[in-house]
């Protein structure tokens, strides 16, 4: 099963801010929803773990803050996320696992107006992200993660230009992981994954984002399929919300007031191989979106035991 914390793991700032006139105005946060819906709350053994993900982005609507369309077009993000990760032998904390990693991204993006034709367009290496202190514990019928991570501007950014692959911002998060056994086979699971976005200020521009608020959230079923693999199936579904206004130069009272919400549901399955490999799937399709695109994205993804 595709362990959700070191899905978690997957930030990303390709998708996050869409030019606005003269001034860079928020559109969403720097999570990929969706990366934490399933096994949310659950720790893999000790060692070394590496994970690939693909993430394709598409969306054709921009919606306003009453859920109007304001345009249509083409806004695509593909994200290739590389994921290392450590766990320790050694257990803290009344039983707890520690863990640590770091993600390296690469992105390409680019934003078609019907209206106006490209707006936009870039890529390279992309902001990187590192969550230097993961705690995870397991209990009977849970599992449970409480994380802290942060985002570096490494991607591009310069303000003014049209090919940028980061957001130019710091960005702390922290985040949690539940992942509960509704059967005492452990094969059906229900599991939620919370973030809470602290952005800092744009060096370059002194805007500041307004703060995010990310919910991923599963639910799942193992099959067995011979006599080791499992394959896990299921539904799953995220939510984001800005929590505060963005503030700075520039940003107009209607862009301040605009509070992006973005919903959408859809499903997952996920593979486990021998030698420790597996590899997911993920669909899903946004709805009654808010100041915000809308449309939906295609998740793969494979992970290795080294």
């Amino acid at each position: 099963m595709i362990k959700g914390w070191m899905i978690s793991v997957l930030l990303g700032v390709a998708c996050g801010l869409v030019l606005s006139g003269q001034t860079m105005a928020q559109n969403r946060g720097v999570y990929p929803l969706g990366m934490s819906a399933t096994n949310s709350g659950v720790t893999p053994e000790a060692g070394f773990t590496y994970v690939n993900q693909l993430l394709i982005y598409s969306r054709d609507k921009s919606k306003g803050p009453n859920g109007e369309v304001l345009g249509t077009g083409s806004n695509s993000v593909v994200m290739d996320m590389n994921t290392f990760a450590w766990v320790s032998k050694k257990r803290i904390l009344s039983g707890a696992k520690f863990s640590m990693s770091a993600t390296l991204p690469f992105a390409k993006n680019s934003l078609t107006s019907d209206v106006t034709g490209p707006v936009s367009g870039g890529g390279g290496f992309a902001d990187s992200y590192y969550q230097p202190f993961i705690l995870g514990w397991e209990k009977k019928r849970a599992a449970i993660r409480a994380i802290y991570g942060f985002l570096a501007p490494t991607g591009r950014f310069t303000a003014g230009t049209s090919d940028n692959v980061g957001s130019g911002y710091w960005t702390h998060a922290v985040s949690s992981g539940q992942t509960f056994y509704l059967t005492k086979d452990k094969k059906t699971s229900l599991s939620a994954f919370q973030m809470y976005e602290i952005h800092t200020t744009q060096q370059s521009t002194k805007i500041h984002p307004g703060q995010t608020f990310d919910l991923d959230y599963s639910l799942m079923r193992a099959l067995p399929v011979g006599d080791k693999p499992w394959l896990q199936v299921g539904l799953v579904g995220y939510n984001a919300r800005q929590t505060t206004a963005t503030r700075g130069p520039g940003v107009t009272l209607d862009q301040a007031a605009a509070r992006y919400k973005v919903n959408a549901v859809g499903f997952a399955s996920s593979f486990n191989l021998p030698r420790k490999i597996n590899l997911g799937f993920k669909y899903f399709q946004e709805f009654s979106n808010r100041s915000t695109f809308q449309g939906h994205s295609i998740q793969i993804s494979g992970s290795i035991k080294l």
